[in-house]
């Protein structure tokens, strides 16, 4: 727009962030999303700035005085799947070109297709997807609902008993069930061993919260709702609806629904008064799920395509 100021920030490339870069981004992505609403990173991506044996592409743009001023990151572990794009400019460098040249570097840097996130689907971010010629292809809803009431008294199937996840134990049992529960999911339902490890170290991680259905009788998975608890220094906390799958063979019996109303019993139990979760909106049956549980729509997280 011609009331932009002319950019001089400069754009770096580099495979390696040292930690007082990492450091810097993660601030940045903090003073994104309190603008915004919405973080600009998933969980993802965040995970692996925080890995330094991760590899990826990473961009920064600093200003003359060395702030910086954005940054995109370039996932590029899934060749066939095509390179994961995510961006954001900090909030008080914005209208000066920033976001559309991070944006061209890295689709210049991408040697596949990409696949970009828009999260909070702002106008900016449509506009910028239309000039660079890509093509909204996905939306991720994020939905909310609050914990004042308590939930539905959860009602398993016969013969179906709930107890908490045990790490080293049921490592490999859920994640075959997780695939199952998630075969035609893009992301979900390829986790490998060392995806459930580090979210297993993560500070937030609690096993109490990590529900399992299980058959009484011989034991065998057959559904969970793992849950998760944001905190933030200053801000009111937030339950999350982090994973809820089912068997495909014991869909149809209430095996969800229950699942559902026994991990927001948890997260009330924890003192939280809200809960989101996310959710495509192709898959009509579990917005319907959630929306029957009491939950509505807050952000749409938009996936665009080139290539």
């Amino acid at each position: 727009m011609s009331s932009a100021e002319p950019m001089t920030d400069r754009v770096t490339r580099a495979d390696l962030l040292t930690p007082g870069e990492v450091a810097d981004v993660l601030a940045l992505a903090r003073a994104a999303g309190d603008a915004d609403g919405a973080d600009p990173f998933d969980e993802h991506t965040l995970l692996r700035l925080r890995d330094p044996h991760a590899p990826a592409v990473h961009l920064t743009a600093r200003a003359p005085d060395g702030a910086l001023t954005g940054y995109a990151h370039l996932d590029t572990t899934d060749p066939a799947g095509g390179v994961g794009v995510e961006l954001a400019v900090h909030p008080a460098h914005r209208r000066r070109g920033t976001g559309r040249a991070l944006a061209r570097e890295a689709l210049a840097a991408a040697t596949g297709p990409v696949r970009a996130w828009a999260h909070g689907d702002h106008p900016s971010a449509a506009a910028l997807g239309v000039d660079l010629g890509l093509t909204r292809a996905r939306v991720l809803w994020q939905l909310r609902r609050p914990l004042a009431d308590p939930p539905p008294e959860p009602r398993l199937p016969d013969g179906v008993v709930l107890r908490a996840f045990v790490p080293g134990r049921d490592d490999a049992d859920w994640l075959a069930l997780n695939a199952r529960a998630f075969a035609s999911h893009p992301e979900q339902g390829r986790w490998t061993a060392d995806d459930l490890r580090v979210r297993l170290a993560e500070p937030w991680f609690d096993p109490a919260g990590f529900l399992l259905a299980v058959a009484a009788d011989t034991g065998r998975l057959l559904g969970f709702h793992w849950t998760k608890v944001h905190s933030r220094p200053g801000a009111a906390g937030i339950g999350e609806v982090y994973v809820l799958g089912v068997d495909p063979a014991a869909h149809g019996g209430g095996l969800g629904k229950a699942l559902t109303s026994a991990g927001l019993a948890y997260l009330r139990r924890r003192g939280l008064d809200r809960v989101m979760l996310y959710v495509d909106e192709s898959n009509t049956g579990a917005v319907a799920l959630y929306e029957r549980a009491g939950f509505a729509r807050w952000s749409a997280h938009v996936n665009y395509h080139l290539g």
